[in-house]
Order: structure tokens, then sequence, then C-alpha cells
């Protein structure tokens, strides 16, 4: 396969799902699927969120690999993933990066009517607003959903938070990236960046951001996210945010990691810290 991002050996042991893998790994998660009421949100003339999310993930992953990435989806059909099965997917993956991919919605007629755009949420427990608190309760199963289990040895917690800490500051940056891009590609209004409790985000050890692609119950948009073409740029603009991610974050943080510091030669080869954005390089 060729590889989206060419790095030097030492940038490579750097980062061992590159390292592993010889190409990005994205873990791609088509929300919701099955029956209700997991079906996710519906839309009129039969629209499903459920279904929009995975052809638009499949999309996405047809442009990722086009690029070189490895692409794994939580899921490639209709069926419904537990949240904790999707998280751990991810991590056993060793994923770069991983995101949800939803639709929106809108429950009262009269703000069917108006409320359109997208928004990219990541974790927090400190919703942004109301509005983002009832959206994670809903995404998470409702206000009694059961949080993901947490360690109970207590060193094991701290370890743990150690290791998710760079991940979490790394997931408000790839949030930002992607709205930013599907925003600006689809032309469909910004609705920000957002933080949320979602627990499909919660213990994942990577970058992890979830994406309201629009809204479903809007009469143009719900159209437009239920069309071929407009799925396309969808995905494409979700495509281009992670390559763009990875090459604004994770690759730059492989050159500051590898880079020999003052006074220390010697320490790695000269073009130990060479890396090169090259969506068709090859091996």
């Amino acid at each position: 396969m060729r590889r989206a991002l060419v790095l030097s050996m030492a940038a490579l042991l750097a980062l061992p799902a590159l390292a592993d893998q010889g190409a990005l790994v994205v873990v791609l998660d088509p929300g919701h699927g099955g029956k209700f009421p997991h079906d996710g949100a519906h839309g009129g003339r039969g629209l499903h969120e459920k279904v929009i999310a995975l052809q638009v993930a499949q999309k996405t992953r047809d442009a990722l690999e086009a690029q070189g990435a490895t692409v794994i989806l939580t899921r490639d059909e209709d069926e419904d993933i537990p949240l904790a099965d999707r998280v751990r997917i991810a991590n056993e993956a060793g994923a770069d990066v991983f995101l949800s991919i939803h639709c929106n919605a809108m429950e009262k007629r009269e703000d069917r009517k108006v409320t359109r755009g997208v928004e990219t949420y990541f974790l927090s427990p400190d919703p942004t607003d109301a509005e983002a608190r009832m959206l994670a309760q809903l995404e998470n199963g409702g206000p009694d959903a059961v949080p993901l289990p947490k360690a109970n040895d207590p060193v094991m917690g701290i370890l743990n938070d150690l290791a998710l800490g760079q991940a979490r500051n790394d997931s408000a940056a790839l949030a930002q990236i992607v709205q930013q891009h599907i925003a600006r590609e689809t032309k469909s209004p910004s609705r920000g960046v957002r933080q949320a409790p979602f627990l499909v985000l919660s213990g994942t050890r990577m970058p992890s951001a979830l994406v309201e692609i629009g809204f479903i119950s809007h009469p143009q948009e719900g159209r437009m996210l239920g069309g071929e073409k407009y799925q396309l740029r969808v995905a494409q603009a979700l495509a281009s945010g992670v390559r763009d991610f990875a090459e604004k974050v994770l690759v730059r943080r492989l050159v500051a990691q590898v880079k020999p510091q003052p006074g220390n030669t010697g320490a790695l080869p000269v073009n130990a810290a060479t890396v090169v954005a090259s969506p068709g390089g090859t091996r």
C-alpha cells in the first residue's frame, strides 16, 4: 500500500501505529445502526441517520485509502455496535485518529424548518451548553446510560490519565481542523467546535472527534445529505481534514520528538528528523 506519510525510521519509532502499519491508521465510526432505538435520527422522505452515516463513512474510507491511509470502520453494515466496542476497535487497531460520523436533528417543527449546519465535538466532561449536553445524552443512549468502566487501580488510573492527556489535547485540534474543512468544502453553515461528554469518545487512546455532518431534519439539508453528490463532498472534506490534522499535528510532533537537542551531537542521523508529506508517495 502506498503511504500517506513518508517518515524516517527514527520518526516512525516515535509513533507505534504508523511504524507497525506503514501508513496513517484511521478508524471511522458510522454512528448508530440496527433497529430502534439505536437507528439514530430520522428525516423526511424516509431518511435515516444510520444509513447516511454509513454511506459517508464508506466514501471517506475510499478517499483516505486513495491517499495511502489504512482505514477501519467500526461497522460496515446496518448493525448495532455497542459504544464500548467501538472504542475497543479503535484502541486495538492502534489508530492514529478516530472520527465518529453522525447527522443532527431538531424535534420541534419550527426548528426543523430553519436549523441547519455542521458542528464538530471533542470530549469534555463539561458540555458547551444545554444543547450540547442534550445531544450527548441522546448519542450516549439516554440520560440513564451507563458510562464506560474505569480502572479500579488508582495507580493504573493515573498512568492512563497521563497516557491520554496528549490525545485529549490533540482532539481539540482535530475537531477544529475537521470543522474548518467540512464547513468550507460543503459551504454548509458552521455551528462551530463544541465539547460534550460523548461515551464513544471516552476511553479512546488517540485523538478523537465526533462530527455532525448536517441536520437530517432540515428540508433542504436533509435531501442533500441523502444524495450521492453531496455525500462525496462531505467525505472528501472529512478525508482532507484528517490528512491536514496528520500533517499539521502528528507529523510535526514526530519531528519535535526526534529532533536532536542542542549539544547532543550524534544522537540521531542527520536525516532522522526528515518528514515528507506525500499523499501520493511511495514506500
